[in-house]
């Protein structure tokens, strides 16, 4: 029998197998479809390459628009204005403590209970937080704006809480605010800053002690049984006049005024005591503290969504 015509040898179809599968990955390609095809074929090519090299391909973000860069700069300049108060804050708050390192040294004065550590942890949490704003903003960085919005809506959580706190027992405001007027009273010569905050507060509200000019007497310096000159006195601003020709403070109004009588010593210092004043002035100024935590809050408001805005702008994956 003859081999029919056409037909090929097993050797022959061994070796056409591999020039056939090398044929079958060659793309189709025809001279009239050559111009239709490039863009096709090259976005393969590029996706293909994407494959093989994932980190050869990363997408290029959008350009910002004008209100996207107006928002950015408004907020880097935003932060920073607080970042210079926040260290302001800072540098008062260590200014003060340094002042008074003499006091530490005596052990009169415990770290814990000096008001200048407000200034400094104020100012530290001020200034770490509007830092991290600036630089966000200045780099484009995610992570630091993630850690301003959050750092921001932290402190207005607490703001809030405490402010809900105060109306809540507000019954109990008033017995705080006379144990924290009774320690100035009682450490009055032991702290500056305190001597200072009971001066201004005497003098502008007209008024001596917690609840009158005797309440003195609980001082150590101002007893009556006390050694020196000061015993059984007041301090100058209680006096209904305590300049000396109108220029310096005569700092010895006061002296001696605890052994008169209420009578004798109406002629030389105020009678009434402080508290009653101070709650009375407090209430007069509810509205004006409302409106400043009000502004508080809406300060906060504006730098979180400014910072929302920025990282909404921002590409989710990929850099250029």
């Amino acid at each position: 029998f003859s081999k029919p015509r056409g037909a090929a040898s097993s050797g022959e179809r061994t070796r056409l197998l591999p020039q056939a599968s090398r044929l079958a990955v060659l793309p189709y390609s025809s001279s009239s479809s050559d111009d239709d095809d490039d863009g096709s074929l090259a976005g393969d090519i590029e996706l293909l390459t994407a494959e093989q090299d994932p980190g050869a391909w990363r997408p290029v973000p959008c350009k910002p628009g004008t209100f996207s860069q107006c928002v950015r700069y408004l907020a880097f300049f935003w932060n920073l204005f607080f970042l210079l108060l926040g260290l302001l804050a800072l540098a008062m708050g260590v200014w003060g403590l340094l002042l008074k390192s003499s006091l530490w040294e005596d052990h009169l004065m415990p770290l814990g209970s000096d008001p200048m550590l407000l200034f400094v942890l104020v100012g530290l949490g001020a200034s770490t937080v509007s830092l991290a704003g600036c630089l966000g903003t200045l780099r484009s960085s995610p992570c630091l704006l993630r850690f301003f919005v959050g750092a921001v809506l932290a402190f207005a959580g607490l703001e809030v809480l405490g402010g809900l706190l105060l109306l809540a027992a507000r019954h109990q405001l008033r017995d705080a605010l006379r144990d924290a007027l009774l320690l100035c009273l009682l450490r009055y010569y032991d702290e500056p800053d305190l001597r200072f905050l009971v001066d201004e507060v005497q003098r502008s509200l007209q008024c001596c002690g917690l609840s009158s000019y005797r309440d003195w007497e609980a001082n150590p310096y101002f007893n009556c049984s006390a050694p020196g000159v000061q015993a059984c006195s007041v301090p100058a601003s209680c006096c209904l006049d305590p300049w000396q020709n109108g220029t310096l403070t005569n700092t010895q109004c006061g002296f001696g005024v605890l052994h008169l009588g209420d009578m004798v010593a109406g002629t030389f210092v105020h009678l009434g005591g402080c508290m009653a004043q101070l709650s009375t002035w407090l209430r007069g100024q509810a509205g004006g503290i409302m409106a400043g935590a009000a502004v508080l809050v809406l300060v906060e408001a504006v730098g979180v969504l400014m910072a929302l805005k920025m990282l909404g702008d921002m590409a989710p994956v990929g850099a250029q």
